[in-house]
């Protein structure tokens, strides 16, 4: 049971460094943190700003992994520290903690995805195939926009709770 115990770590290391690995290359060769850098004039904490793309990787990845990690919720209703209103208030405080941490991952995500198809060209090529001459701003800009609402239904009508 031990040596199962273990095989079954070290497997799950593994695949875990390879998954990270991949990931990792993938920002690498995009060049998403030294582009965010130069676009802010903060060059000298690229190393900084890499930590940090690291630091919430293994953050999140310990979240998912280790579910009873993240009973935040449960142990502030059970202090009680407003008192009364806690209930209220932490559900005001998640709203607006879920709000920050999309806005900020939406961003990081759409970035990645622009990136990519920057380095792929993308967007200069189907431009060119469809003979698309004039309003590619808007073009993409509309697709950002759909992308938008069609989240926002999408969270709004709790279709991920329904499945439709």
């Amino acid at each position: 049971m031990f040596l199962k115990s273990v095989f079954m770590a070290v497997i799950g290391l593994s695949f875990g460094f390879l998954v990270s690995a991949g990931v990792f290359t993938v920002l690498i060769a995009v060049g998403l943190v030294p582009r965010f850098a130069g676009k802010t004039h903060t060059s000298k904490k690229v190393f900084l700003y890499e930590e940090m793309v690291v630091a919430g990787t293994l953050f999140g990845n310990f979240i998912s992994v280790f579910e009873y990690s993240c009973h935040i919720g449960e142990w502030v209703r059970n202090l009680q520290p407003f008192g009364a209103v806690t209930d209220s208030m932490w559900k005001w405080i998640t709203v607006i903690l879920c709000i920050f941490f999309g806005f900020f991952a939406g961003i990081f995500v759409g970035c990645l995805a622009l990136a990519i198809a920057e380095m792929l060209n993308t967007i200069p090529v189907f431009a060119r195939r469809i003979q698309f001459r004039h309003g590619l701003g808007i073009a993409v800009l509309s697709i950002g926009l759909g992308k938008l609402v069609g989240s926002l239904i999408y969270f709004s009508q709790q279709v991920f709770l329904t499945g439709g």
